[in-house]
């Protein structure tokens, strides 16, 4: 393990769990009225698709502990960073601002993943943990595949559940 990687980039895996978490409880129901801007989930299959992505920022919050600064897992690390950063404005705050009401995760968002993404970013960068030109690199394919495995985690999700006899 590389000892000379701070220890609050871990603030990462675990404001991202607590967003979740806020998700899981609330955006479910939520996506029930929210019209054009959330297609409505299930909980079950939400739910399922959360495990999976928490588990992954943890997987590769390790990594790049274990690997340390400019290794792909740092990379991935720095780029879901921004890939969460991005998510605080769209869609939670954008969608608060549209619906006028609040979208779940919002909090969160603003409270946990706002400052902690923008802290890991900026000392990331200004500790040559990456550099940027293969940061734009890695980050716009990591966005893209996480956003595009969404609906496949959903459909697993709705799969699953059906094999477990749960409605959602």
């Amino acid at each position: 393990m590389d000892t000379s990687i701070p220890w609050f980039f871990w603030l990462f895996p675990i404001a991202f769990t607590i967003h979740n978490l806020e998700e899981a409880i609330w955006l479910p129901a939520f996506s029930k009225t929210a019209g054009k801007f959330q297609k409505p989930v299930g909980s079950f299959e939400f739910i399922f698709a959360l495990i999976v992505l928490t588990l992954g920022a943890l997987a590769i919050t390790v990594l790049f502990f274990e690997q340390g600064k400019q290794s792909i897992p740092c990379y991935l690390f720095f780029a879901f960073n921004f890939g969460m950063l991005i998510n605080v404005f769209f869609p939670h705050v954008g969608v608060t601002i549209a619906l006028r009401r609040y979208c779940p995760g919002l909090m969160t968002g603003l409270l946990l993943l706002l400052p902690v993404t923008l802290y890991d970013l900026q000392y990331g960068y200004k500790n040559g943990y990456f550099d940027t030109g293969t940061f734009w690199l890695v980050t716009l394919p990591f966005a893209a595949i996480v956003v595009a495995s969404l609906p496949l985690l959903f459909r697993a999700g709705r799969l699953l559940a059906r094999m477990a006899g749960r409605t959602n």
